[in-house]
Protein backbone atom coordinates (compact mmCIF):
# COMPACT_ATOMS: atom_id res chain seq x y z
CA UNK A 1 0.00 0.00 0.00
CA UNK A 2 1.53 3.16 -0.47
CA UNK A 3 -0.02 5.79 1.68
CA UNK A 4 -2.43 5.37 4.39
CA UNK A 5 -6.54 5.37 3.82
CA UNK A 6 -7.63 8.46 4.88
CA UNK A 7 -8.28 9.55 8.60
CA UNK A 8 -11.92 8.85 10.12
CA UNK A 9 -12.26 5.95 8.06
CA UNK A 10 -13.05 2.89 9.38
CA UNK A 11 -14.06 -0.73 9.29
CA UNK A 12 -16.12 -3.00 11.36
CA UNK A 13 -15.24 -6.83 11.00
CA UNK A 14 -18.16 -8.94 12.21
CA UNK A 15 -21.68 -9.14 10.96
CA UNK A 16 -22.83 -10.66 13.74
CA UNK A 17 -25.29 -8.60 16.06
CA UNK A 18 -22.64 -6.55 18.09
CA UNK A 19 -20.73 -5.45 15.13
CA UNK A 20 -23.75 -4.57 13.16
CA UNK A 21 -24.72 -2.35 15.67
CA UNK A 22 -21.69 -0.48 16.14
CA UNK A 23 -21.40 -0.43 12.54
CA UNK A 24 -24.53 1.67 11.76
CA UNK A 25 -23.53 3.79 14.95
CA UNK A 26 -20.38 4.89 13.55
CA UNK A 27 -22.08 5.33 9.73
CA UNK A 28 -24.75 7.59 12.13
CA UNK A 29 -22.13 9.47 14.18
CA UNK A 30 -20.20 10.46 10.88
CA UNK A 31 -16.55 11.60 10.65
CA UNK A 32 -15.66 9.40 7.86
CA UNK A 33 -15.82 6.12 6.01
CA UNK A 34 -18.12 2.93 7.39
CA UNK A 35 -17.42 -0.02 6.12
CA UNK A 36 -18.48 -3.43 7.43
CA UNK A 37 -17.64 -6.79 6.15
CA UNK A 38 -18.48 -10.57 7.35
CA UNK A 39 -17.16 -13.72 6.88
CA UNK A 40 -20.40 -15.19 5.50
CA UNK A 41 -20.27 -13.71 1.57
CA UNK A 42 -23.75 -14.31 0.66
CA UNK A 43 -25.20 -13.22 3.98
CA UNK A 44 -23.19 -10.01 3.39
CA UNK A 45 -24.69 -9.36 0.24
CA UNK A 46 -28.25 -10.05 1.12
CA UNK A 47 -27.57 -7.22 3.61
CA UNK A 48 -26.43 -4.74 1.59
CA UNK A 49 -28.88 -5.36 -1.01
CA UNK A 50 -32.09 -5.25 1.84
CA UNK A 51 -29.81 -2.44 4.08
CA UNK A 52 -30.66 -5.08 7.00
CA UNK A 53 -29.30 -7.58 8.70
CA UNK A 54 -32.42 -9.96 9.30
CA UNK A 55 -31.06 -12.33 11.48
CA UNK A 56 -29.33 -10.19 14.09
CA UNK A 57 -31.01 -6.84 13.97
CA UNK A 58 -34.74 -6.91 11.71
CA UNK A 59 -35.88 -3.57 13.08
CA UNK A 60 -32.43 -1.73 12.42
CA UNK A 61 -31.83 -0.32 8.73
CA UNK A 62 -28.89 0.75 7.33
CA UNK A 63 -27.57 4.38 7.17
CA UNK A 64 -27.00 5.38 3.77
CA UNK A 65 -23.86 6.19 4.81
CA UNK A 66 -22.68 2.17 5.75
CA UNK A 67 -21.45 0.35 3.01
CA UNK A 68 -20.52 -3.34 2.78
CA UNK A 69 -17.57 -5.06 1.45
CA UNK A 70 -17.33 -9.00 0.93
CA UNK A 71 -12.97 -8.77 0.32
CA UNK A 72 -11.39 -8.70 3.76
CA UNK A 73 -8.16 -7.34 2.09
CA UNK A 74 -10.04 -4.46 0.07
CA UNK A 75 -11.79 -3.78 3.46
CA UNK A 76 -8.01 -3.51 5.55
CA UNK A 77 -6.20 -1.83 3.14
CA UNK A 78 -9.32 0.60 2.23
CA UNK A 79 -9.39 1.68 6.06
CA UNK A 80 -7.16 3.46 8.60
CA UNK A 81 -9.36 2.04 12.06
CA UNK A 82 -10.14 -1.60 11.87
CA UNK A 83 -12.79 -2.37 14.30
CA UNK A 84 -13.12 -6.47 14.96
CA UNK A 85 -16.34 -7.56 16.25
CA UNK A 86 -16.26 -11.26 16.17
CA UNK A 87 -16.32 -14.31 19.04
CA UNK A 88 -13.47 -14.20 21.45
CA UNK A 89 -12.75 -17.55 20.13
CA UNK A 90 -12.03 -16.59 16.68
CA UNK A 91 -10.41 -12.98 17.77
CA UNK A 92 -6.63 -14.69 17.05
CA UNK A 93 -7.11 -15.90 13.54
CA UNK A 94 -9.37 -12.45 12.44
CA UNK A 95 -6.00 -11.17 13.26
CA UNK A 96 -4.15 -13.39 12.18
CA UNK A 97 -6.07 -12.74 8.57
CA UNK A 98 -5.75 -8.93 9.12
CA UNK A 99 -1.88 -8.55 9.88
CA UNK A 100 -0.46 -9.27 6.23
CA UNK A 101 -2.83 -6.14 4.92
CA UNK A 102 -2.12 -3.85 7.43
CA UNK A 103 -0.49 -0.49 5.82
CA UNK A 104 1.28 2.59 7.53
CA UNK A 105 -0.95 4.19 10.13
CA UNK A 106 -3.27 0.93 10.33
CA UNK A 107 -4.72 1.02 14.02
CA UNK A 108 -7.14 -2.04 15.19
CA UNK A 109 -9.50 -1.64 18.25
CA UNK A 110 -11.90 -4.42 19.24
CA UNK A 111 -15.61 -5.21 21.15
CA UNK A 112 -14.38 -8.66 21.32
CA UNK A 113 -14.83 -9.89 25.27
CA UNK A 114 -13.22 -12.93 26.87
CA UNK A 115 -9.57 -14.51 27.57
CA UNK A 116 -8.46 -16.87 24.99
CA UNK A 117 -9.57 -20.50 25.21
CA UNK A 118 -6.25 -22.10 24.76
CA UNK A 119 -3.51 -19.87 26.02
CA UNK A 120 -5.72 -17.77 28.79
CA UNK A 121 -4.63 -14.63 27.26
CA UNK A 122 -6.59 -11.27 26.93
CA UNK A 123 -7.56 -10.09 23.67
CA UNK A 124 -4.72 -7.22 24.01
CA UNK A 125 -1.88 -9.73 24.55
CA UNK A 126 -3.23 -11.73 21.54
CA UNK A 127 -3.07 -8.77 18.82
CA UNK A 128 0.19 -7.65 20.33
CA UNK A 129 1.96 -10.62 19.78
CA UNK A 130 0.66 -10.97 16.55
CA UNK A 131 0.93 -7.14 15.64
CA UNK A 132 3.92 -6.04 17.32
CA UNK A 133 4.49 -2.93 18.91
CA UNK A 134 3.96 -0.59 15.93
CA UNK A 135 0.03 -0.87 15.93
CA UNK A 136 -1.57 1.12 18.09
CA UNK A 137 -4.64 -1.20 20.00
CA UNK A 138 -7.96 -0.01 21.46
CA UNK A 139 -10.61 -2.28 23.69
CA UNK A 140 -14.92 -1.01 22.97
CA UNK A 141 -16.53 -2.09 26.27
CA UNK A 142 -19.61 -1.16 28.65
CA UNK A 143 -23.38 -1.82 29.20
CA UNK A 144 -24.39 -2.07 25.97
CA UNK A 145 -27.15 -4.10 23.92
CA UNK A 146 -26.44 -4.38 20.32
CA UNK A 147 -30.36 -3.81 19.56
CA UNK A 148 -30.50 -0.57 21.80
CA UNK A 149 -27.11 0.61 19.78
CA UNK A 150 -28.88 0.05 16.50
CA UNK A 151 -31.83 1.88 17.64
CA UNK A 152 -30.02 5.05 18.47
CA UNK A 153 -31.51 4.47 22.04
CA UNK A 154 -28.95 6.52 24.85
CA UNK A 155 -25.77 4.80 26.03
CA UNK A 156 -22.10 5.05 26.86
CA UNK A 157 -19.60 2.88 26.96
CA UNK A 158 -15.67 3.19 27.67
CA UNK A 159 -12.57 3.03 25.21
CA UNK A 160 -9.53 1.59 26.30
CA UNK A 161 -5.93 1.83 24.73
CA UNK A 162 -2.63 2.58 26.09
CA UNK A 163 -2.33 5.17 23.29
CA UNK A 164 -4.18 7.87 24.77
CA UNK A 165 -4.66 9.72 20.89
CA UNK A 166 -6.35 6.81 19.33
CA UNK A 167 -8.35 6.37 22.26
CA UNK A 168 -9.79 10.09 22.14
CA UNK A 169 -10.09 9.81 18.73
CA UNK A 170 -11.94 6.76 18.43
CA UNK A 171 -14.25 7.87 21.68
CA UNK A 172 -14.77 10.98 19.27
CA UNK A 173 -15.52 9.36 15.90
CA UNK A 174 -18.13 6.97 17.68
CA UNK A 175 -20.75 9.77 19.80
CA UNK A 176 -23.00 11.92 19.14
CA UNK A 177 -25.99 13.15 20.51
CA UNK A 178 -27.35 9.36 21.99
CA UNK A 179 -23.80 7.77 22.30
CA UNK A 180 -20.92 8.50 24.91
CA UNK A 181 -17.50 7.19 24.54
CA UNK A 182 -15.42 7.98 27.71
CA UNK A 183 -11.51 6.96 27.48
CA UNK A 184 -9.66 4.68 29.79
CA UNK A 185 -5.89 3.41 29.39
CA UNK A 186 -6.22 0.67 31.05
CA UNK A 187 -7.17 -2.06 28.90
CA UNK A 188 -6.79 -5.20 31.30
CA UNK A 189 -9.35 -3.97 33.62
CA UNK A 190 -11.19 -3.05 31.08
CA UNK A 191 -11.25 -6.81 29.31
CA UNK A 192 -11.31 -8.75 32.29
CA UNK A 193 -14.69 -6.91 33.29
CA UNK A 194 -15.95 -7.69 29.68
CA UNK A 195 -14.94 -11.19 30.41
CA UNK A 196 -16.39 -11.84 33.53
CA UNK A 197 -19.24 -9.94 34.02
CA UNK A 198 -20.65 -12.99 31.58
CA UNK A 199 -19.81 -15.42 33.71
CA UNK A 200 -21.71 -14.03 37.07
CA UNK A 201 -24.90 -13.23 34.54
CA UNK A 202 -24.94 -16.79 33.78
CA UNK A 203 -25.29 -17.49 37.95
CA UNK A 204 -27.63 -14.88 38.11
CA UNK A 205 -29.84 -16.37 35.99
CA UNK A 206 -29.56 -19.64 37.41
CA UNK A 207 -30.32 -17.77 40.74
CA UNK A 208 -33.58 -16.29 39.23
CA UNK A 209 -34.35 -19.33 37.66
CA UNK A 210 -34.45 -21.26 41.05
CA UNK A 211 -36.75 -18.38 42.35
CA UNK A 212 -33.74 -17.07 44.61
CA UNK A 213 -34.73 -13.52 44.65
CA UNK A 214 -33.82 -10.42 44.49
CA UNK A 215 -31.81 -10.45 47.53
CA UNK A 216 -29.11 -13.20 46.20
CA UNK A 217 -28.91 -11.62 42.71
CA UNK A 218 -27.55 -8.19 44.28
CA UNK A 219 -25.84 -10.83 46.51
CA UNK A 220 -24.17 -12.35 43.45
CA UNK A 221 -23.52 -9.24 41.72
CA UNK A 222 -21.93 -7.28 44.47
CA UNK A 223 -19.38 -10.34 45.65
CA UNK A 224 -19.12 -11.19 41.21
CA UNK A 225 -17.33 -7.77 41.09
CA UNK A 226 -14.98 -8.53 44.24
CA UNK A 227 -14.37 -11.35 42.17
CA UNK A 228 -13.82 -9.43 38.82
CA UNK A 229 -11.72 -6.97 40.80
CA UNK A 230 -9.78 -9.43 42.36
CA UNK A 231 -8.86 -10.86 39.39
CA UNK A 232 -7.97 -8.23 37.12
CA UNK A 233 -5.62 -6.63 39.92
CA UNK A 234 -3.67 -9.90 39.70
CA UNK A 235 -3.68 -9.44 36.14
CA UNK A 236 -2.37 -5.64 36.28
CA UNK A 237 -5.26 -3.93 36.14
CA UNK A 238 -6.79 -1.37 38.40
CA UNK A 239 -9.14 -1.55 40.54
CA UNK A 240 -10.95 1.50 40.18
CA UNK A 241 -11.71 0.55 36.34
CA UNK A 242 -14.09 -2.22 38.03
CA UNK A 243 -16.59 0.76 39.17
CA UNK A 244 -16.70 2.61 35.65
CA UNK A 245 -18.94 0.70 33.08
CA UNK A 246 -16.84 -1.87 31.57
CA UNK A 247 -17.06 -2.78 35.21
CA UNK A 248 -19.69 -2.89 37.40
CA UNK A 249 -21.53 -1.02 34.64
CA UNK A 250 -21.78 -4.06 32.34
CA UNK A 251 -21.83 -6.30 35.11
CA UNK A 252 -25.07 -4.73 36.22
CA UNK A 253 -26.67 -5.01 33.05
CA UNK A 254 -25.77 -8.19 32.08
CA UNK A 255 -27.40 -10.04 35.44
CA UNK A 256 -30.33 -8.25 35.41
CA UNK A 257 -32.11 -7.61 32.01
CA UNK A 258 -33.01 -10.83 29.95
CA UNK A 259 -31.45 -9.21 26.71
CA UNK A 260 -28.26 -10.92 27.92
CA UNK A 261 -27.31 -13.96 26.20
CA UNK A 262 -25.69 -14.87 29.17
CA UNK A 263 -28.30 -14.19 31.92
CA UNK A 264 -30.60 -16.38 29.46
CA UNK A 265 -28.48 -19.34 29.62
CA UNK A 266 -28.70 -19.13 33.42
CA UNK A 267 -32.22 -19.12 33.44
CA UNK A 268 -32.35 -22.47 31.29
CA UNK A 269 -29.93 -24.07 33.15
CA UNK A 270 -32.10 -23.58 36.15
CA UNK A 271 -35.19 -25.15 34.44
CA UNK A 272 -33.16 -28.02 33.84
CA UNK A 273 -31.17 -28.18 30.42
CA UNK A 274 -27.93 -28.84 30.45
CA UNK A 275 -25.36 -25.96 29.37
CA UNK A 276 -25.15 -27.23 25.84
CA UNK A 277 -28.81 -27.48 25.83
CA UNK A 278 -29.32 -24.17 26.36
CA UNK A 279 -26.45 -22.46 24.38
CA UNK A 280 -28.53 -24.05 21.57
CA UNK A 281 -32.09 -22.81 22.86
CA UNK A 282 -30.27 -19.00 22.55
CA UNK A 283 -29.27 -19.51 19.26
CA UNK A 284 -26.12 -17.23 19.43
CA UNK A 285 -22.77 -17.18 21.02
CA UNK A 286 -22.95 -17.04 24.68
CA UNK A 287 -19.67 -15.77 25.29
CA UNK A 288 -19.65 -16.46 29.30
CA UNK A 289 -19.65 -20.01 28.61
CA UNK A 290 -16.23 -19.82 27.53
CA UNK A 291 -15.42 -17.47 29.62
CA UNK A 292 -15.80 -19.46 32.48
CA UNK A 293 -13.79 -22.14 31.35
CA UNK A 294 -10.84 -19.70 30.75
CA UNK A 295 -11.00 -17.68 34.12
CA UNK A 296 -11.32 -20.89 35.50
CA UNK A 297 -7.72 -21.80 34.64
CA UNK A 298 -6.31 -18.15 34.84
CA UNK A 299 -7.53 -17.77 38.02
CA UNK A 300 -5.80 -21.21 39.30
CA UNK A 301 -3.03 -20.37 37.58
CA UNK A 302 -2.79 -17.16 39.79
CA UNK A 303 -4.20 -18.06 43.12
CA UNK A 304 -7.04 -15.93 43.05
CA UNK A 305 -10.55 -16.53 44.63
CA UNK A 306 -13.26 -16.55 42.21
CA UNK A 307 -15.66 -18.44 44.50
CA UNK A 308 -18.89 -17.54 42.37
CA UNK A 309 -16.88 -18.12 38.98
CA UNK A 310 -16.14 -21.10 40.17
CA UNK A 311 -19.59 -22.76 41.04
CA UNK A 312 -20.50 -21.55 37.81
CA UNK A 313 -17.77 -23.42 35.95
CA UNK A 314 -18.69 -26.49 37.92
CA UNK A 315 -22.48 -26.38 36.72
CA UNK A 316 -21.17 -25.87 33.08
CA UNK A 317 -18.09 -28.38 32.60
CA UNK A 318 -18.44 -30.56 35.70
CA UNK A 319 -22.30 -31.64 35.68
CA UNK A 320 -22.95 -30.18 38.96
CA UNK A 321 -26.48 -29.59 40.16
CA UNK A 322 -27.13 -25.39 40.35
CA UNK A 323 -28.92 -26.23 44.11
CA UNK A 324 -25.68 -28.23 44.63
CA UNK A 325 -23.64 -25.04 44.05
CA UNK A 326 -25.56 -22.73 45.73
CA UNK A 327 -24.86 -24.79 48.78
CA UNK A 328 -21.24 -25.00 48.48
CA UNK A 329 -21.17 -21.21 47.92
CA UNK A 330 -23.68 -20.45 51.38
CA UNK A 331 -21.35 -23.08 53.19
CA UNK A 332 -17.87 -21.58 52.67
CA UNK A 333 -16.58 -20.01 56.20
CA UNK A 334 -17.59 -17.39 57.21
CA UNK A 335 -14.97 -14.01 56.71
CA UNK A 336 -14.78 -10.40 56.53
CA UNK A 337 -16.09 -9.01 53.53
Amino acid sequence: MDRPPPDGSIAVLGAGSWGTALAIQLARAGGGATTLWGRDRAALLEMNAARINQRYLPSARFPRELMLEPELERVVRGHRDLLVCVPSQAFRDTIAAVAPHLGPGSRIAWASKGFEQATGKLPHVVAGELLGAGVPLAVLSGPTFASEVAAGLPTALTVAATDARFAEELALRISDRRFRAYTSTDMTGVEVGGAVKNIIAIGAGISDGLKFGANARMALINRGLAEMSRLGVALGARAETFMGLSGMGDLVLTCTDDQSRNRRVGLLIASGLDAAAAAREIGFVCEGVFAARAVHEVARRLGVDMPICEQVYSILYEGVAPGDAVAALMSRDLRPE
